[in-house]
């Protein structure tokens, strides 16, 4: 911890944004736990929450925009020759294509909180020509979400940060899941008005 802060008393925000930046193009830095850090920075009055926020967000879905192009630019042939280079393997293109096989571009939403897939996203949604509107949708909000969580968790919990993040990682993704199916059903729910009502009748007529 002590050296992210150290950068933080030399580089400011911008420690934010390129750190970010540089993580969602599957480089090593710890992003969860410099945003924590620089939300209890916040608690000292040396750093600005909403210029926190909006730095950690725009490092992240710049990053993660970048890895959209050039998945979808140079396509399947080229990581599977040089995905090496990017730290992405075909068995980890294969993995992740099951998953969206199987979950849908939703998976884009809760991969920001499932630590070495977020990394990789971007990549396999340009490689798997997701469209560009959906990708935004989706990564746009995951990212805003998971910006807001843990600078959030370094701003309340402070010396606690090392134990909530843990807890996060947890529990985070069986949170996103149900925040997933509650979004599904209110959605089927509201296009499907009149059946579910036609069938609470039925009900009622049968007692």
């Amino acid at each position: 911890m002590a050296w992210i802060s150290n950068l933080f008393e030399q580089y400011g925000y911008f420690v934010l944004i390129f750190g970010l930046f540089a993580e969602s193009l599957a480089l090593p830095f710890p992003g969860e736990l410099a945003m924590a850090i620089s939300g209890h920075i916040s608690t000292f009055g040396s750093m600005n929450i909403p210029f926190i926020i909006l730095c950690s967000y725009f490092g992240a879905i710049a990053g993660t925009t970048v890895t959209y192009y050039l998945g979808y630019k140079l396509g399947t042939p080229f990581f599977e020759k040089y995905g090496k280079f990017f730290f992405l393997s075909q068995e980890r293109i294969t993995k992740i294509t099951k998953w969206f096989n199987q979950y849908g571009n939703k998976l884009i939403l809760v991969s920001y909180f499932i630590p070495g897939l977020r990394h990789f996203t971007g990549y396999v949604s340009g490689i798997l020509r997701v469209r560009l509107g959906t990708f935004i949708f989706f990564n746009f909000t995951g990212g805003l979400v998971w910006v807001l969580t843990y600078v959030m968790v370094g701003k309340i919990f402070g010396i606690r940060i090392e134990q909530m993040l843990h807890i996060i990682s947890k529990y985070a993704i069986a949170a996103m899941i149900v925040v997933v199916v509650g979004v599904l059903i209110g959605l089927y729910i509201k296009h499907n008005k009149r059946a579910i009502r036609d069938w609470i009748r039925t009900l009622s007529w049968y007692k």
